[in-house]
């Protein structure tokens, strides 16, 4: 299996995060890759390429425009207008201030498009994110040219990014991107699995009314974890796109045989589906000891999940999205991979 890599992530490196009412460093951060990367060399699970550019065109198939010119401007707005720090949100267009207006100012702007005040865009993040994207699009293509799986470590992750959102640690829709990057390439039918602890908030509603696109997540229920506000059952899709969104919402301390009835409900809605690809968000999180989560697999729970889904006979593309730094994360990542590789 090929890995699909780039430093460039590393330029996503920002200080801070609010938690639980504290300022923390972040729990995504650069070493969460590295660990990854580590173990992909221990195990030799494969080759270990560069990513292709793709420029802005698949973005720009997925997100939109006036958002894209945010992100990229951001942090010069930020500078521009006094502010030293990582740029951060402090004022949302809440229920009751439903404005079409996007403001002109910086620390309205990034209001308008932020989904939570957790995530800072610092210096780096929209080139890192540029290059995460480019990850994921090279990791499907390997798949669309014939590799029957590959994987794109992509950082800073992306399931949580809407068409004119980010939160989440997430600014572009990495399995989003790669989707509609198939679809453009002649795939009929895409399916995407998001594994991750939390809900893939930004990848449903891209898809909410499509039905060329499936998109299942298994994740802490919302009325728990963060985001707190998409991800329950009843939500199925609109339109040309109702019945083709699943959910899955479990509670606190869900351990592997509860996960793992989901993920089998969910592979075969997608076999009964019969996609030409499969996307798998790949979140890691789900770990018992993960830091910001509260489901109880083992690493060795890891391999089993990967090859129950091998087991549909796919061609499959991993991207990875959420996990944090403890050492485990770089574990439990290759042994979903090679439980999938065998």
């Amino acid at each position: 299996m090929r890995t699909v890599y780039s430093d460039k992530h590393k330029l996503r490196d920002a200080k801070i995060e609010i938690f639980e009412g504290q300022i923390v460093a972040p729990f995504e951060c650069p070493k969460r890759a590295e660990y990854i990367l580590n173990r992909v060399k221990e195990v030799n699970l494969g080759d270990i390429i560069e990513p292709r550019d793709y420029g802005l065109e698949p973005v720009f198939a997925v997100h939109d425009k006036d958002y894209i010119k945010f992100l990229e401007t951001c942090i010069e707005e930020w500078k521009a207008a006094g502010c030293d720090s990582e740029a951060i949100a402090n004022c949302w267009p809440t229920r009751t201030m439903n404005s079409p207006h996007i403001p002109n100012h910086i620390e309205g702007k990034i209001g308008y498009y932020a989904l939570a005040a957790e995530t800072t865009i610092s210096e780096g993040t929209w080139e890192a994110a540029l290059a995460s994207k480019d990850v994921a699009v090279t990791a499907t293509d390997l798949v669309l040219e014939g590799e029957n799986v590959a994987f794109g470590l992509c950082r800073p992750p992306g399931h949580h990014a809407a068409v004119d959102q980010f939160g989440g640690y997430c600014f572009l829709n990495n399995a989003a991107i790669a989707a509609q990057h198939a679809c453009d390439q002649g795939a009929k039918r895409v399916a995407i699995l998001d594994v991750d602890f939390h809900h893939g908030n930004g990848t449903q509603q891209i898809f909410y009314d499509r039905d060329d696109v499936m998109f299942l997540s298994i994740h802490g229920d919302p009325m728990d974890a963060f985001p707190y506000f998409l991800g329950h059952a009843d939500e199925i899709g609109e339109g040309k796109g109702k019945n083709y969104t699943f959910n899955y919402p479990l509670p606190p301390k869900s351990n592997y045989d509860k996960w793992g009835k989901a993920l089998d409900d969910a592979l075969l809605k997608v076999k009964d589906y019969a996609p030409d690809i499969l996307i798998i968000s790949l979140g890691v999180d789900t770990f018992e000891n993960d830091p910001i989560s509260f489901f109880k697999l083992t690493s060795n729970d890891f391999t089993n999940y990967g090859k129950r889904i091998a087991k549909i006979g796919l061609p499959t593309v991993f991207i990875m999205e959420g996990g944090y730094a403890v050492e485990e994360i770089g574990i439990n990542t290759v042994n979903v991979l090679q439980g999938f590789d065998g």
